[in-house]
Formats: structure tokens, C-alpha cells, sequence
């Protein structure tokens, strides 16, 4: 039965074993900034707190678009664990250094199931992951713009305050 489902599908499968693996790394996104949330608000970045309590539902939400156009082309989308999801932080920069790594490790990500999809002339799954690409381009773009009024207002004195405001700008 499990062969003729596959046979069924509209996905390749290569490309269904990549989406579960975003899949995966978006549900991480989600718990991770869910974490960065909770260390913003321990340390009386609320601003900042906000923004990464929003940030987890974008990333929930993304998981979920890829989890419903797996069962939409017949494929079989897999719940992920998460685990190992870091706490501790040394101050709010250390925060947004790691929001941005974690960003370009996921647009890595999604043009390596892009390229996959391309290289098996899976255009469903290609066609699908164009908002993703350019998705990425702005969460990438908010993250630097972040890191860079933090780089300009200084971290010293009322510079923290001025950085937590100044992160409302950044929220929808």
C-alpha cells in the first residue's frame, strides 16, 4: 500500500524528504525565537520580546504552509521534534548574531530544495518555494537592518533602551 501512495503523489519524493526536513527547521525556528523571546523579556528587552514572540508564529506558520502543500500533492509530511534549543544568551546582539546566522542557514536551505526540485523537474514544489525565496530575502534584510541601528546607537547607557524601542519598528 505505502508503494502505491508514493506512485500517487503529484511530489517527487527527493523533493518530499527535503520539505520534511524544512519542516523540521522551521518548527526550530519557531521554539528558537520562542527561546530568544523569553531571554528578551528576562533581561527587559519587551520590544525585542515582541518582536520574537511574532517571529515564532511567522515560523510556525511557515512549517504549516509546507506541512499542507505536502498533504495537498499527496505526499506524507512528518511532525517534527525539536530539541537542543538554546537559552542563554550574552546580550541582545548575541541575540539578533544568531537570528541572523539562523536566517541564511534557512535561505540556504531553501535553495538547496529549489535547486533539487529544479534538477528533478519537480515545478509544483519549485513554483511552491518561490515565496520562500523571497520570504528570506526580507527576514535576512530585517535582521541586518536590526544589527545595524544596534551598530550605530551603541550598546552603552541608554543605547539598550534606544535598541528595544527602535526593534518596534520591525514589527507588523
Amino acid at each position: 500500500m505505502k508503494d502505491i501512495a508514493r506512485q500517487a503523489m503529484s511530489i517527487k519524493v527527493e523533493s518530499m524528504d527535503m520539505l520534511n526536513g524544512q519542516i523540521k527547521m522551521e518548527a526550530n525556528a519557531s521554539a528558537t525565537y520562542l527561546a530568544m523571546a523569553s531571554w528578551c523579556e528576562q533581561n527587559g528587552f519587551f520590544t525585542s520580546a515582541k518582536f520574537f514572540f511574532k517571529q515564532s508564529e511567522e515560523e510556525r506558520e511557515h512549517m504549516m504552509k509546507i506541512f499542507n502543500f505536502l498533504i495537498d500533492v499527496g505526499g506524507s509530511p512528518l511532525s517534527p521534534e525539536v530539541t537542543n534549543i538554546n537559552h542563554d544568551y550574552s546580550s541582545i546582539v548575541d541575540v539578533f548574531e544568531h537570528t541572523l546566522d539562523h536566517e541564511i542557514a534557512v535561505t540556504k536551505s531553501i535553495h538547496q530544495i529549489v535547486m533539487k526540485a529544479r534538477e528533478l523537474g519537480d515545478l509544483t514544489t519549485e513554483r511552491f518555494l518561490d515565496w520562500f525565496v523571497l520570504e528570506q530575502v526580507e527576514e535576512e534584510n530585517t535582521i541586518r537592518d536590526i544589527l545595524d541601528m544596534i551598530s550605530v546607537t551603541g550598546t552603552e547607557g541608554v543605547g539598550l533602551q534606544l535598541i528595544d524601542d527602535h526593534v518596534g519598528n520591525w514589527i507588523n
